[in-house]
């Protein structure tokens, strides 16, 4: 049938079962195409029956199992191909679904007439297909095997929702669903042996599917392209009852109240998380990154009170600290001068001047440091590892071991750009592709080179706020005083260090918000361009894009502050120029550590700040707007599928922000922790808001979730475990190249004392002085030589941070024997350092195993349950079907006999 030919010929209408029901006969499909075979009915129009917390059509009996929404056309005022084009493709998607056998049954709006509200009703016959279809696992018999109680259950109980609020379900072992042995599985009640979460599961792919407009061979189907283009406003599952008030009806299990009393609300920030409901309520999906948000917190408790003694240890000994002592002392900081940072504008400046930043420093530098580092390298690993084991638990319990083979299909916008044939390598039957191989390399060479360039822009930033930083401190250095005859420390006064060092970092965070937002929206075009096959595809593919550029993003400034800055620089006489104008940065007397720390304090705030801000406030408000708008001020006039729509969408991308944010921290919590030990309790009062307020905000704020199956985190565990790897070397060189351990300890145990002295004791007296070079005053050229030299009439050399030899010696301004021995005391020190703690790594990785051997008993004992079941069946089937020609045989078998004895 053309498309453009009007409908023609009679229509065959079912009627609804109840007689009260109003049809509306602008409802009737009278579309300029339909589906081929379809039979076609009037979609029921009823009114609000009252009952504002029903969750089923309006007989009462069928459960609405989703809810699409639309504006009626026949109100605006303007007219228009548009507006009949959307009405078309409502009208053709609407006899589709209609034709795979879903129901539906439309609702005006009690508060908007231009709204009307389909509900989506699953018969059983079309779960049992689309269940098959999907290989969604089902019961087929109670668990048989008796689970280990853990030692720390008469202390986790204290802990735990209450049983007698949540019930503990009962374990079953599970086998995909097969229509034609449904006498196999344990079913008590058709209407609960579905869960509500797979129905919506099972609709969704159904409207992902069904088709809304086709013309020749060109098919265009999925509820996400009507979203998008405006024929439906929304689509969504319906949220069982409101949160804060339990449902009055008798059928409803009320999962949301009880989760957000157990779960979301504040008072619960000490309980451990119902994993089981989250995941009988939201899907697979949710559940596992809730359970991994719960370990990862519980984990960080152990590294955060351990990063807590390592900063009270750095706290009470900074005043003890012999190098901090003598940067103090009037009579040694005191009277050393030290050169100017920049040329020309910046004056001679007393040591004693960064008195307070020594002592700050030696919070954070010190040998607790150095444990800490090596515990979190360790921490990291047996994280990685009992996630692993945990994560096993779950896919078991779950029913999600063999998911990503057997379950998982391909995307609808996959599927419409299949034009292409090849022969499938492993069952060598022609098979549609949407491109091919050189298509598939044009594109994905396209993206690589998009995200290139957006890492490029990334390193063009972190260079604008290199020149930036030496832009200000010349600006700050040259307000500095000058002519500081007095010997006591100015203990008020704020270094151009620190000043720039605080407001480089906010202005980098700035750049950091600002970026993310446009390199969003390239990954996702960029993603969308490469057209992955499956979900779990496209968001491996779009997570690493996203954390590369993260990556970058987030931590190229701690990585310039930790490595680059203050390493070349020259001496005063000869600085090195970045772009041929502006002179180096130079670190603080007491090395850039502190400025590290700083960095990483205003990013891990800032960002912390600015998430909860998005993640709360803005949805809320949303809500709160979209109520006045409408006038709407009680939930209890309107029914339950309204009350959802004026709550926010989740987005298609939700809970990856929530993965990519905490694996940000969880960057930040390792690779730089050698220089900031509080770092990871940051991270864990952090989390326990966040796990607090995700949960407040999918219970309260948001639509319910499509309900989605998954196995695990996806491509975020081998982006942990590159992370985890990759922080041994950034802690070792960051201890080694970053802080002055190694040169304290090289001076400690090398030239403190004299080599033949007796009785001679190691002292670090006289740190200072060493690690501090003489220039002469006359060797300035034109271009670098200060203009304050009438404060310093006596002035004749002047100190700065290096190792070289003083004027007058052979090879003055060269390097000095000890510089060469604290690079090879570095180098060793790294080395060794990596490689006990690589080993360390890879026998913990070892020994423990991946999977629980509880848990691969009960995954061979479900095995061979299923083995014998199916095996019964299909005995069962292949004795039914061979038993008419048994009989028949034996019949003939019996003639014969008799005939013979005749």
């Amino acid at each position: 049938m053309d498309s453009e030919d009007e409908l023609e010929g009679d229509t065959e209408i079912q009627l609804g079962e109840s007689d009260d029901v109003v049809y509306s006969e602008e409802l009737l499909p009278t579309y300029k195409s339909i589906p081929e075979g379809a039979s076609l009915r009037k979609v029921a129009k009823v009114d609000f029956n009252g009952r504002p917390d029903s969750l089923f059509f309006n007989d009462g009996k069928r459960r609405i199992d989703f809810v699409l929404v639309y504006e009626d056309e026949s109100k605006e005022h303007e007219k228009g191909r548009t507006i009949q084009r959307k009405k078309r493709r409502r009208q053709y998607f609407e006899a589709s679904l209609m034709k795979m056998g879903v129901e539906l049954e439309a609702t005006p709006s009690v508060v908007d007439e231009k709204l009307f509200y389909i509900k989506v009703h699953m018969p059983w016959d079309v779960l049992c297909t689309y269940a098959e279809v999907l290989h969604i696992k089902l019961p087929i018999q109670p668990n048989d095997l008796a689970s280990d109680s853990s030692p720390f259950n008469c202390v986790t109980k204290y802990f735990s929702p209450s049983e007698d609020v949540i019930a503990k379900e009962t374990e079953f072992f599970t086998a995909p669903f097969a229509r034609d042995r449904i006498d196999c599985f344990y079913v008590k009640d058709k209407e609960q042996f579905f869960t509500p979460a797979m129905r919506s599961r099972m609709a969704y792919y159904i409207l992902c599917r069904a088709p809304y407009e086709v013309k020749g061979q060109i098919k265009k189907f999925g509820i996400n392209k009507l979203l998008d283009g405006g024929v439906y406003k929304a689509a969504y599952p319906l949220h069982d009852c409101r949160f804060n008030v339990k449902s009055e009806e008798a059928s409803c299990p009320n999962e949301r109240f009880l989760l957000y009393n157990e779960w979301a609300h504040p008072k619960c920030f000490y309980k451990m998380q119902p994993l089981d409901l989250i995941r009988k309520y939201y899907g697979e999906k949710i559940g596992v990154y809730f359970a991994w948000l719960g370990f990862y917190t519980l984990m960080l408790a152990v590294a955060a009170f351990v990063g807590l003694c390592c900063f009270i240890y750095g706290y009470q000994t900074r005043e003890s600290s012999t190098w901090s002592k003598e940067v103090c002392d009037p009579m040694i900081g005191g009277q050393i001068i030290m050169c100017p940072q920049c040329d020309q504008k910046c004056p001679y400046w007393r040591l004693n001047s960064t008195c307070e930043t020594s002592k700050e420093l030696c919070i954070f530098d010190n040998y607790g440091t150095l444990v800490f580092a090596v515990f979190m390298a360790i921490w990291v690993t047996l994280f990685l590892e009992f996630w692993k084991r945990y994560q096993a638990e779950l896919e078991y319990e779950w029913d999600t071991v063999e998911f990503l083979e057997q379950e998982e299909q391909p995307r609808p916008e996959y599927e419409a750009k299949c034009v292409y044939e090849r022969i499938n390598p492993v069952t060598r039957t022609k098979e549609k592709v949407p491109f091919t191989t050189c298509g598939k390399c044009l594109r994905v060479s396209c993206g690589i080179g998009t995200v290139l360039f957006w890492v490029l822009l990334i390193i063009a930033s972190m260079v604008a706020v290199i020149v930036y930083r030496l832009a200000v401190f010349l600006a700050f250095s040259k307000k500095m005083p000058s002519g500081l005859q007095d010997l006591e420390p100015l203990k008020e006064y704020v270094t151009p260090q620190m000043a720039t060092s605080v407001s480089a970092s906010v202005i980098s965070f700035v750049i950091i918000m600002i970026l993310n937002y446009f390199y969003e929206r390239v990954a996702i075009w960029i993603t969308d361009f490469e057209l992955p096959r499956t979900k779990t595809e496209y968001e491996n593919s779009l997570t690493l894009k996203m954390f590369l550029f993260q990556f970058v993003n987030y931590y190229s400034s701690c990585f310039y502050i930790a490595f680059f800055k203050g390493k070349v620089v020259g001496y005063p006489g000869k600085p090195v120029y970045l772009l041929g104008r502006y002179r180096n940065e130079e670190c603080d007397p007491g090395g850039c550590l502190i400025e590290l720390t700083t960095q990483l304090t205003v990013i891990m705030g800032g960002k912390a700040i600015w998430n909860n801000i998005q993640e709360v406030l803005l949805p809320w408000l949303k809500n709160v707007i979209f109520r006045h708008c409408t006038q709407v001020h009680s939930e209890k006039i309107i029914p339950r599928w309204e009350q959802d729509y004026q709550l926010q969408p989740l987005g298609k991308l939700g809970l990856f922000y929530e993965y990519l944010e905490m694996v940000i921290q969880f960057g930040f919590v390792t690779l730089f922790v050698a220089s900031f030990p509080l770092a990871p309790l940051l991270a864990l009062v952090n989390n326990l808001f966040e796990i607090r307020v995700d949960a407040w905000k999918i219970t309260t704020q948001f639509r319910r979730i499509v309900p989605e199956k998954a196995q695990d985190i996806g491509a975020w565990q081998p982006i942990l475990q590159g992370v985890a790897i990759l922080a041994v070397a950034t802690n070792a060189a960051i201890i080694a190249f970053t802080s002055d351990m190694i040169p304290r300890l090289v001076y400690y145990w090398s030239f403190s004392v004299a080599p033949y002295a007796e009785n001679s004791t190691h002292t670090m007296e006289g740190y200072i002085n060493s690690t501090l070079s003489v220039f002469n005053i006359t060797d300035f050229t034109n271009a670098t030589r200060p203009d304050d030299n009438y404060h310093w009439v006596n002035l004749t050399t002047c100190r700065y941070r290096d190792f070289r030899n003083p004027p007058g010696h052979p090879k003055q301004y060269e390097y000095t024997i000890y510089y060469w021995h604290v690079i090879a005391a570095k180098l060793a020190f790294i080395i060794v350092v990596e490689h006990i703690v690589y080993l360390t790594k890879f026998v913990l990785s070892y020994v423990i195993p991946d999977v629980p051997y509880a848990v691969k008993e009960q995954i061979k004992r479900e095995r061979y349950l299923t083995q014998v079941i199916l095996h019964e069946a299909n005995l069962k089937l292949v004795t039914k079907h061979l038993k008419p020609m048994t009989d028949q045989i034996l019949q003939q078998t019996e003639n014969v006999d008799v005939e013979d004895t005749l």
